[in-house]
């Protein structure tokens, strides 16, 4: 008697935003990794904030016929999303469905060939790119301490690759310092022009946060530019399908 036949799907996870624009960005992201995968069964969910959400994905994946799902965290770091909302979602889905089996992989960590990436986009924004300009790494912020950790590990990295002594990190939200102590804290110490990096995967309201703080400085005469959302670089979409396949 032969074994049933294994139909095999890729649910990808966003974070969510309310805006339209970031979204939108999300989803054409995802589209362009689900055209390089050959898996037959893949589809698009969000935490929160933008639908489908989880549980939506999950069911289309389902109803086309799926008999295992790999679930794919599209999240830089390891916080309170990917410890405790995702997992919990997925529970009540093995309640739910305890035919289907489900593996949930890792999100995308402080990694080497990430940071490579963080550093050609700094190359790629500025040509000119010297020892004695600063950058300014913005993270989404956490309350949870590892983060701390993550950004250290981040900040090193992009020291190492780019030869810039002068890297500091700050927060959009629940970590300190903030984005505006950031920005003063990096400009009263630098020597040459700052270069913000926010580690963000697409654009939303807090990239656009960015852009205002920045193109307030640019209007005041400050040498300032920003590198915009880390999806921008293919080695992001490597990342994602290199965690749906392995």
């Amino acid at each position: 008697m032969r074994g049933a036949v294994t139909v095999k799907a890729i649910l990808y996870i966003g974070h969510g935003t309310r805006s339209k624009k970031g979204a939108e960005e999300a989803k054409s992201f995802i589209q362009r990794v689900i055209e390089r995968i050959n898996v037959p069964i893949q589809e698009v969910s969000f935490l929160e904030l933008t639908h489908p959400f989880i549980e939506e994905g999950f069911r289309r994946c389902v109803e086309r016929g799926a008999t295992e799902v790999t679930v794919v965290p599209l999240f830089l770091l390891a916080a309170g999303h990917i410890k405790e909302d995702i997992p919990n979602t997925i529970f009540a889905l093995r309640e739910n469905y305890p035919h289907i089996p489900i593996k949930v992989k890792d999100p995308f960590g402080v990694q080497g060939i990430l940071l490579d990436g963080v550093a050609e986009l700094v190359r790629d924004t500025v040509s000119d790119l010297s020892s004695n300009d600063s950058i300014l790494i913005v993270g989404r912020g956490s309350s949870d301490p590892t983060i701390h950790n993550a950004f250290k590990e981040i900040s090193l990295g992009i020291r190492q690759r780019l030869g810039i002594e002068h890297v500091l990190v700050c927060f959009l939200a629940a970590a300190e310092p903030r984005l505006d102590e950031g920005l003063e804290n990096i400009s009263s110490g630098a020597a040459r022009r700052v270069i913000v990096v926010p580690y963000l995967l697409f654009s939303g309201l807090l990239l656009n946060e960015v852009n205002q703080k920045v193109l307030k400085r640019q209007n005041s005469g400050q040498r300032i530019v920003h590198t915009g959302q880390l999806s921008k670089h293919r080695i992001i979409e490597d990342i994602v399908i290199q965690r749906a396949i392995e």
